[in-house]
């Protein structure tokens, strides 16, 4: 009788990491998000304090994504130009981070160094009960630590808030460095 070999077992270490798609149960991600909340809550004192305390976080989680992003989608390939960048955080972003693309993109008439995305119902906010005193938070103050990471950590310096306005709309305002380089960029 011939001796079977015995073959080594696999340990999940020995495995690639995976490109597919990591869904996230939405009762586990409001539970997180709504502790989130309320350990930014217990540590400030007013509703502005909290929305910048969230913006803070959402800042550090912005940083990671850009790395994973760019390795994953683009191929290491960094953005350079302005238009670029913010389609990139309208589409690939928001489809990695909420499943769906943000709903508009907008540039001000008055100003251009100022854009804005607008999301009509952002996850963020959907399970979020905001009591009367805090009647003007705004929990997507995380989502735009998340942009303004995003765009610093491409080089596009920019200070990103977040207003109630057709829903949820994010104000980005560009560094005038960032509007005198990118003419220059156009004929390269």
């Amino acid at each position: 009788m011939a001796s079977l070999r015995q073959l080594p077992k696999i340990s999940i270490l020995d495995k690639p990491l995976s490109k597919g798609r990591c869904e996230v149960n939405i009762s586990t991600y409001a539970l997180l998000f709504s502790e989130i909340v309320q350990y930014c809550q217990n540590r400030v004192l007013s509703v502005p304090e909290l929305q910048a305390k969230l913006s803070q976080m959402g800042y550090h989680v912005g940083q990671r994504m850009v790395d994973v992003l760019f390795v994953r989608e683009r191929n290491f390939k960094r953005e350079t130009k302005l238009l670029n960048i913010l389609i990139f955080i309208k589409t690939t972003l928001w489809k990695n981070l909420f499943g769906k693309e943000a709903d508009k993109l907008e540039h001000a008439n008055d100003d251009k160094k100022t854009y804005f995305i607008i999301e009509k119902d952002p996850l963020v906010n959907k399970y979020i009960s905001v009591p009367k005193d805090k009647g003007s938070l705004n929990c997507a103050a995380f989502i735009a630590g998340i942009i303004e990471a995003t765009l610093v950590s491409c080089n596009f310096p920019a200070k990103v808030t977040v207003h109630w306005h057709k829903g949820t709309t994010f104000k980005i305002l560009f560094d005038d460095s960032v509007l005198a380089r990118d003419p220059n960029l156009e004929g390269k």
